[in-house]
């Protein structure tokens, strides 16, 4: 995760940009940079690496300046370079960058046909370029902004500069978090709390689609249209858990918040939207090679290990196997010797999925991880490691970190498709695209949440609810149900919709309220005719699905949920967040401690 911080200080604020950033190291980075106005121009410090050898830069190199920006990146569009390095600038405009900019490569296009020269790989520079055409057309830097801001497309989070205004920082939020702080004649910017907290008791939350304008004697903020509005400022603690909320009221609504920027970010890592590939890190063996894949987790990772179960079944053609871990030792499963034992934990140290690990070494298989610790116990016994960018998740129950292990393991699943010669480049850059899009769908689905709470509060009364999906569906099914079991109290089961009639439909009356996953995909024809039969006894659908799905069965069911229409490959990433919503706001709706339910911890580190 990529980190912001910006300063409009009394004083040379270059060591309290490092110092900022030094607070962000958590979110992971290969770079770093920082950058001053000097007598009204632009100037930068930019290094590879940990902030220290940034640090040693600056030492020798001294940067003066009272109003400055600095970023941690990790590299998604092009190497981990100092030329990729934020902040990016062309003379007139500075910023720092954190999400993706979708259509930067038509932006880049239109604008080095315009004349404009690009010095760098990544996708931030085509909103440095955008802004100063516009400058140079003669707009003010805030027209400048709020023009560019109308053609960019994605999930990101801008802290920008300009030459000769010493006085003036504007920061952009659109589906990546961003703050402002205030201080007494200084004020800053940062990707979150932890990175003003030392400076400053006093934030505001920009809300989605916001702009602000930042002076040293305050902020103007517009919402998306450009009108003026106020957003609270709230007092905080300098530390301590509250501040890490924001606005939200519980950690678990601010974490699924956090979605697209940090989906962005996971698959960033991993995925070079510039040649439609999935660049997998090196392996220590031959991806081609494997003759079965073996995976094992706890919980929710072990929902997003049966949707990797589809997504490997068909883009690789390799043999998988999906074990919970408390089970798998248990039953001394034969591993091939060509195998691939595939671990998912979001702490790295969950007791009974490092125990299954050794027992797959044991038993000769290679070990990849797919973590959120790079320091954790199955990372550091892992052949290789794939960490998700989820960043700290305080909420108990699972939701950033599990919709960040399926970017990671759609990104896997591709690549391992293509190494094996399974999928075609066509294919694959297709699915790429697919992927891209996925941070800014996700904004999108939130949106919604209005409309989901109001569904929520219904579904609160009800005693029992059953959750029907086909295909990758039915996973985000059986997730949706332990989501609404957990928080909420409330008994919930997920189920296979063509295994509906050999049970659960004996349940199912007036009183059970169903909510089925239905993406129109090849397998919505089988789904519907299960809505019907829950129909026909009375059962109250709640129906999610995009809008050729609701056009088709939206107006027999009792709610819809609407969705952005996708490549079915990535519908399971994005169904989760509707049922993530739904499983908060029913938790709410009933009293319950949504950030720690009852009886459990985030970490299991006992069998």
């Amino acid at each position: 995760m990529c980190g912001i911080i910006g300063i409009i200080g009394k004083n040379d604020v270059a060591p309290l940009l490092i110092e900022g950033l030094r607070r962000l190291e958590y979110r992971g980075y290969d770079s770093a940079g920082i950058a001053t106005l000097v007598n009204g121009s632009v100037e930068r410090r930019r290094s590879e690496g940990k902030i220290g050898r940034l640090e040693e830069i600056v030492a020798q190199q001294p940067l003066p300046g009272t109003i400055g920006i600095g970023h941690t990146r990790w590299a998604t569009h092009g190497q981990p370079t100092v030329n990729n390095a934020h902040p990016h600038a062309d003379g007139s405009v500075v910023l720092v960058h954190n999400g993706i900019i979708e259509n930067f490569q038509d932006l880049r296009r239109e604008l080095s046909a315009a004349g404009h020269v690009f010095a760098t790989d990544t996708d931030t520079e085509a909103a440095v370029h955008l802004i100063s055409r516009y400058l140079s057309e003669g707009c003010t830097p805030q027209e400048s902004v709020a023009r560019a801001l109308d053609r960019l497309e994605g999930a990101f989070a801008l802290a920008i500069l300009f030459a000769g205004h010493g006085d003036l920082m504007i920061g952009a939020r659109r589906g990546s978090p961003l703050a402002i702080g205030y201080g007494d004649g200084e004020m800053y910017l940062g990707s979150d709390a932890l990175a003003l907290a030392p400076l400053t008791r006093s934030i505001c939350y920009l809300e989605e689609g916001d702009w602000a304008e930042v002076r040293p004697d305050g902020a103007v903020v517009h919402d998306r249209d450009g009108n003026i509005v106020e957003r609270q400022i709230r007092r905080t603690a300098a530390s301590g858990a509250m501040i890490g909320k924001g606005n939200y009221p519980h950690f678990m609504l601010k974490e699924i918040y956090e979605q697209p920027a940090v989906i962005g970010d996971t698959l960033h890592s991993v995925l070079d939207p510039w040649n439609g590939v999935i660049a997998l890190p090196e392996m220590p063996f031959d991806l081609a090679d494997i003759g079965k894949v073996t995976i094992v987790a706890c919980g929710t990772s072990y929902h997003a290990g049966l949707v990797a179960r589809y997504w490997l079944a068909e883009l690789a053609r390799v043999p998988v196997e999906v074990d919970i871990a408390s089970e798998f030792r248990y039953r001394a499963p034969h591993l091939p010797p060509d195998g691939m034992a595939l671990f998912i934990s979001q702490s790295g140290e969950t007791a009974d999925t490092l125990a299954a690990l050794r027992y797959a070494r044991s038993q000769g298989q290679r070990i990849v991880s797919v973590v959120n610790v790079d320091e954790s116990s199955i990372a550091r016994e892992s052949d290789a490691v794939f960490r998700t960018q989820a960043g700290p998740e305080i909420g108990v129950a699972s939701t950033k970190s599990f919709t960040t292990q399926l970017a990671t393991l759609a990104c896997l699943a591709v690549g391992i498709g293509a190494a094996r010669g399974d999928i075609g480049r066509e294919d694959e850059a297709e699915l790429c695209r697919a992927l891209v899009e996925v941070p800014s769908r996700a904004n999108d689905i939130l949106c919604h949440d209005e409309r989901i709470a109001a569904l929520a509060r219904e579904v609160a009364e009800a005693k029992d609810v059953l959750y029907l999906g086909r295909g990758t569906g039915f996973p985000i099914a059986l997730e949706g149900a332990l989501k609404l079991k957990e928080i909420s109290y409330i008994h919930a089961e997920g189920y296979a919709a063509g295994e509906m009639k050999h049970g659960p439909i004996a349940l199912i009356d007036e009183h059970v309220p169903v909510i089925v996953i239905a993406p129109s995909d090849d397998l919505f024809d089988k789904t519907a005719s299960n809505v019907q039969e829950v129909i026909a006894r009375g059962g109250k659908v709640v129906f999610l699905s995009d809008p050729p799905g609701i056009e088709r069965l939206g107006a027999v069911a009792a709610a819809t949920i609407e969705l952005p229409e996708v490549n079915p490959f990535v519908a399971p990433i994005l169904y989760t967040i509707p049922a993530q919503l739904l499983a908060y706001h029913a938790a709410v709706a009933k009293g319950t401690d949504v950030d720690q339910p009852r009886n459990l911890a985030k970490s299991v580190t006992v069998e």
